[in-house]
């Protein structure tokens, strides 16, 4: 008899002894795809279809399946949920927790996946993929997959500054593109579409066989201008808001001063820099410098199998903007901070390969530097060498 007993409390494929309501949500524009799964319900999963964007009918969802639920086992359960991150942002997720909901937002690509070369895809596997992922790592499996921390409405619209800056970058450099364009398929070259005087060389310009610019493509070209001028507007404009949010103060290390300027005092590191390495990375908690270079996307990813041993290189997993700012800022710090620690690493291990493999070492430099502005940042740890700017 105890054998018996014993063999029916084996647990199923999918545990039906839940403490909860687990929910996966695969969002698209049109509608929302909804899975749970429910006590009482055994291993069966069921879907749902809720307009996209229309909260107050998933809420009615969530209503209806709490009421079945509690009808089946005569107990109420809580809600738990998880999501994909996305376009859609991190809306969805403040909405849930405004109303009570545990809400997580996972990282899709750290979802295990089926490695066959042609696999089913639909929104209904995913839905219960998500939902399979929130059972094992409620259950406490390590390494089952990866949320993501939602950031404050604050800390998210801190971040809009220098990317809106790049974006405005990114056009002034395709409308400068484009009037040299224009011109060059005209025999002219030397014009500089960002000097003050811009419209007055435009005047006395003259085609490669003499002649005045034609009517129509001097006139296409004041309107590239015209779009132009607006956008060095718009960049001097972020640039104003993005110096107040720095609000550089006369003692660095004092409390009152933000920890953006603390980085814009280290020598080599300007505004922008410094913006951005606090928006996108380090104004987030990590509990270790393995978090630190996870984050960026600059963690090592061995490949080793049996007697197969060997380095991939870094993962690039992680924040894009703020794993190419470290690469850029590490070629400055060896010009601007030569007598720093982390710079004679650098040269030390360079000249031991006979001046090769320098972006390789350049990667390894960036996430070093990434981890001690880190520690200078959050503990205060001063930079072994580094040199702070002059007043």
């Amino acid at each position: 008899m105890e054998n018996i007993s014993f063999q029916s409390e084996l647990p199923t494929a999918i545990r039906v002894d839940l403490g909860a309501i687990f929910v996966s949500l695969e969002l698209s524009r049109s509608t929302w795809l909804i899975t749970s799964l429910s006590p009482g319900g055994g291993e069966k999963m069921s879907r749902h279809v809720v307009s996209g964007g229309d909260v107050a009918e998933l809420m009615n969802l969530f209503d209806h399946i709490r009421k079945k639920a509690h009808s089946r086992t005569g107990c109420s359960f809580p809600i738990v949920t998880i999501q994909e991150a996305g376009l859609d942002g991190f809306w969805i997720h403040r909405v849930l927790e405004a109303n009570g909901i545990e809400s997580h937002v996972v990282d899709a690509a750290s979802i295990a996946a089926s490695r066959r070369r042609r696999r089913a895809k639909t929104d209904r596997i995913d839905g219960e993929a998500l939902v399979r992922a929130l059972l094992a790592f409620k259950r406490g499996e390590p390494r089952v997959c990866a949320m993501v921390r939602a950031p404050s409405p604050e800390e998210e619209d801190r971040r809009r500054v220098c990317r809106e800056r790049k974006v405005l970058i990114a056009e002034r450099v395709e409308h400068v593109n484009r009037i040299k364009g224009l011109l060059f398929a005209q025999g002219v070259s030397g014009y500089v579409p960002l000097r003050k005087d811009r419209r007055k060389q435009l005047e006395s310009l003259r085609t490669g066989d003499g002649r005045p610019l034609p009517k129509h493509i001097s006139a296409q070209i004041e309107r590239e201008l015209d779009r132009l001028e607006l956008l060095l507007e718009h960049i001097v404009a972020v640039e104003h808001a993005r110096d107040a949010m720095i609000a550089v103060t006369k003692d660095v290390m004092t409390t009152a001063s933000t920890p953006a300027a603390r980085l814009c005092a280290l020598k080599g590191i300007g505004a922008e820099f410094a913006a951005i390495l606090w928006g996108e990375g380090l104004s987030r908690h990590f509990d270790n410098r393995r978090q630190v270079a996870a984050y960026a996307g600059l963690a090592p990813t061995p490949w080793q199998s049996g007697t197969v041993d060997r380095e991939q290189g870094v993962s690039k997993a992680g924040n894009p903007r703020l794993r190419t700012t470290m690469i850029q800022l590490s070629w400055l710090w060896l010009r601007n901070q030569p007598m720093s620690a982390l710079t004679g690493w650098f040269m030390e291990r360079v000249q031991s390969n006979d001046g090769r493999m320098k972006k390789s070492a350049i990667v390894a430099l960036a996430r070093k530097l990434l981890i001690a502005l880190w520690k200078y940042v959050t503990f205060g740890v001063v930079i072994e060498g580094a040199v702070m700017k002059t007043a």
